[in-house]
C-alpha cells in the first residue's frame, strides 16, 4: 500500500523530476514513468516502496547497535548531510572524501588518534605555553583536520551500512564499499546504474528539498532503532530482576533451606592433602651426596711439592766456605806475626816456659 502522504510530499519536493533524456543511464528505464518538455519523470510509487525497505533495513541496524555512515560531497547535500547526521547521532563525511578511508581505515583512524590529542593538548591549555608562531601553526592544523575528519572521528570501527547522496559524485565510497561487502544505500537519478546498490531510492538527487525529505527519513529510521533498542534493553533489565525478585523469594519462603547447612560437609575436600605424597620426592635430597665431592680436596696433596724445600740443602753449598781454608796462606810466615798482636802473645810465651825448662838439663 503507497504511503500517499509520503508520495504527496516527495511530490512537493520536485523528487519527481530526472535529468535531459538525453543524458541518462538505460538500466534506470525501470524507474522512468515518462517524459515531459525533454525530461524524464520518475515513477515516485516505486520511490516509496524503496525508501520504505530501505528505512527498515536502516531501522534493524540500529536497533542492533551497528553504525551508519551518511555521505554527501556535493553542494546541495552537505549542509543537510551534517544536520542529519547530528540529529541521529552517527558519522558522516559532507566534505572531500578521503582516498582509502574504509580500504586503509588504519591510517586514517592515526590521523583521527592525531586530532584528538592536539584537541586535547588545546583544552588543556598546553598550547598557550608554546611561541605564537607554532601556536597559529597547530591551531590551521586542527581546523583542517576538522573540516576533513570532524564529521567521523568518533567512528572508531567500519560502518555496517553506507548511505549516498549522488553515487556518481562518491565514486569513490561507492567502490570502497563494494569491495568491503558493505551494503550500500543510494538515491539513483535517472543518470546513475543501480546495479550494485543494495537498497536504491529513485528521486531527484540536485533537489536540496528531495535529499533534505530523504535524508530525514533515513534519520528518523536511525532513531527509532535506537528507541527500540533502549526500550528492549531497559524491558530485559526489569524482568531481569522480577525474574530474581521471584526466584529469591521463592527461597526464602522454602523451609527445606535450612538443609543446605549440610554443605559444611565439604570440607572433606581437606582429603586433598594427600598431595602432600608429593614431599616423597625429598629422596631426591640423596643428591646430597654429592658433598662427597669435598674428597677433591685431595687436591691438596700437591703441597707434596713443598718438598722443594730439599732444595735448602743447596745451603751445603756454604761448603763453598771452605774458602776460609784460604786462611792456610797464613802458612806465609809473616802474616801469623799479625796475629800476635791479639793474645797470641800468650801462646809464645808457653814456649818459652818450655824453652826454660830446657835449659836446666
Amino acid at each position: 500500500m503507497v504511503n500517499n502522504a509520503l508520495l504527496k510530499q516527495l511530490l512537493e519536493a520536485g523528487a519527481h523530476f530526472g535529468h535531459h533524456t538525453s543524458y541518462w543511464h538505460p538500466k534506470a528505464k525501470k524507474y522512468i514513468f515518462t517524459q515531459r518538455n525533454g525530461i524524464h519523470i520518475i515513477d515516485l510509487e516505486q520511490t516509496v516502496t524503496m525508501l520504505g525497505k530501505a528505512c527498515t533495513f536502516v531501522q534493524d541496524l540500529a536497533a542492533r547497535g551497528q553504525s551508519i555512515l551518511l555521505v554527501g560531497t556535493k553542494k546541495q547535500a552537505q549542509q543537510t548531510i551534517e544536520e542529519e547526521s547530528v540529529r541521529c547521532g552517527m558519522s558522516y563525511v559532507n566534505q572531500r572524501w578521503l582516498g582509502g578511508m574504509l580500504t586503509n581505515f588504519a591510517v586514517i583512524q592515526a590521523r583521527i588518534d592525531h586530532l584528538v590529542r592536539l584537541e586535547n593538548k588545546r583544552d588543556k591549555g598546553e598550547l598557550d605555553l608554546l611561541p605564537k608562531k607554532e601556536r597559529v601553526k597547530i591551531e590551521k592544523e586542527i581546523s583542517h583536520l576538522n573540516t576533513q575528519m570532524g564529521g567521523f572521528k568518533e567512528m572508531t570501527t567500519l560502518p555496517r551500512a553506507l548511505f549516498i547522496t549522488d553515487p556518481i559524485k562518491d565514486k569513490i565510497a561507492f567502490t570502497e564499499a563494494k569491495k568491503l561487502g558493505i551494503p550500500v544505500i543510494a538515491i539513483v537519478d535517472t543518470n546513475c546504474n543501480p546495479d550494485g546498490i543494495d537498497y536504491p531510492i529513485p528521486a531527484n538527487d540536485d533537489a536540496v528539498k528531495a535529499i533534505k525529505l530523504i535524508c530525514s527519513k533515513i534519520a528518523d529510521a536511525i532513531i527509532e532503532g535506537k528507541t527500540e533498542a533502549f526500550s528492549g534493553e531497559v524491558g530485559v533489565a526489569e524482568g531481569g530482576r522480577e525474574e530474581a525478585i521471584e526466584i529469591l523469594g521463592s527461597y526464602t519462603f522454602e523451609p527445606e533451606e535450612p538443609k543446605k547447612p549440610e554443605k559444611p560437609e565439604e570440607p572433606k575436600k581437606p582429603e586433598e592433602p594427600e598431595k602432600p605424597e608429593k614431599p616423597e620426592e625429598p629422596e631426591k635430597p640423596e643428591k646430597p651426596e654429592e658433598p662427597e665431592k669435598p674428597e677433591e680436596p685431595k687436591k691438596p696433596e700437591e703441597p707434596e711439592e713443598p718438598e722443594k724445600p730439599e732444595e735448602p740443602e743447596e745451603p751445603e753449598e756454604p761448603a763453598k766456605l771452605e774458602k776460609p781454608e784460604e786462611p792456610a796462606k797464613l802458612e806465609n810466615p809473616e802474616e801469623p806475626e799479625k796475629p800476635e798482636k791479639p793474645g797470641k802473645p800468650k801462646e809464645s810465651e808457653e814456649p818459652k816456659e818450655s824453652e826454660g825448662e830446657i835449659a836446666p838439663t
